[in-house]
């Protein structure tokens, strides 16, 4: 098994392969993050390491969206690609003593991660599921700028300031509505669609106080992380107590 760790930013990717574990000798390369980059990197993987993608193990951090095109591009090639929780990967560098944090250090301790704590391979979401966490992150943008011009709205009347000011207001309040109407019928259509989302979101609704909008959530939730259990998805989502003790102490 091979191990390499790519330290992910907006521009630069700064990948390390850990070519001998116990000497602890590596070989570098920093790629751009695009598209023809990402394919550029797995061509350098293959060609260093002169192994199978399936026998190389990638891990990098979840990284705002930085990171997806990477995965998605690492997955497809055949690679055994590990996109890691950066609150774990901060963690084991603590654990080995790192007093510097550079991009290149980084890339290095990823790479050692992957030796070490064999984590969990990424499976990437169902192509429904993408399209449904787009389309809910598109609501909640557009919830949050109709409560911001609903505040405008409020203030502006309350000034008695300019009847143009308001009625610009108003129009955009009318406007954000509608487009938010649509969008939530997009999402209910997109889940009829499906039958495994639909046959959830009825699931979800059979409890008492669970409406669309928890719903929605929920289905978004549950379907875009492996879940072994309830107990799982209880602790993922805060719902389950954690028991902290020290000495006499007890909370």
């Amino acid at each position: 098994m091979h191990y390499v760790g790519i330290d992910v930013s907006k521009a630069k990717l700064d990948c390390c392969w850990l070519r001998d574990v116990e000497k602890n000798k590596v070989k570098t390369k920093v790629f751009k993050n695009t598209l023809a980059d990402h394919d550029a990197l797995c061509g350098w993987l293959k060609a260093q390491t002169k192994a199978d993608p399936a026998d190389i193990r990638v891990v990098i951090e979840a990284t705002g969206i930085y990171h997806e095109s990477l995965a998605y591009a690492l997955y497809d090639a055949g690679f055994q690609i590990c996109v890691v929780n950066p609150a774990r990967t901060h963690e084991f560098s603590n654990s080995l003593g790192s007093v510097h944090k550079t991009d290149a250090k980084d890339s290095l301790m990823l790479a050692q991660y992957s030796c070490r704590m064999q984590p969990e391979r990424w499976q990437p979401e169902a192509e429904e599921i993408r399209e449904l966490k787009a389309l809910i992150a598109r609501l909640e943008a557009l919830e949050a700028d109709l409560q911001r011009e609903t505040n405008r709205l409020e203030k502006a009347e309350f000034n008695r300031t300019s009847e143009r000011v308001i009625e610009s207001l108003t129009l955009m309040i009318e406007r954000l509505k509608e487009e938010k109407a649509r969008l939530e019928k997009d999402i209910d259509d997109h889940i009829d669609r499906h039958p495994q989302l639909k046959k959830d979101r009825e699931l979800m609704a059979s409890i008492p106080g669970v409406g669309d909008v928890v719903s929605r959530m929920m289905l978004s939730l549950i379907h875009s992380r492996s879940f072994n259990n309830a107990r799982q998805v209880s602790a993922f989502v805060g719902l389950i107590p954690r028991i902290q003790e020290s000495g006499q102490w007890k909370g």
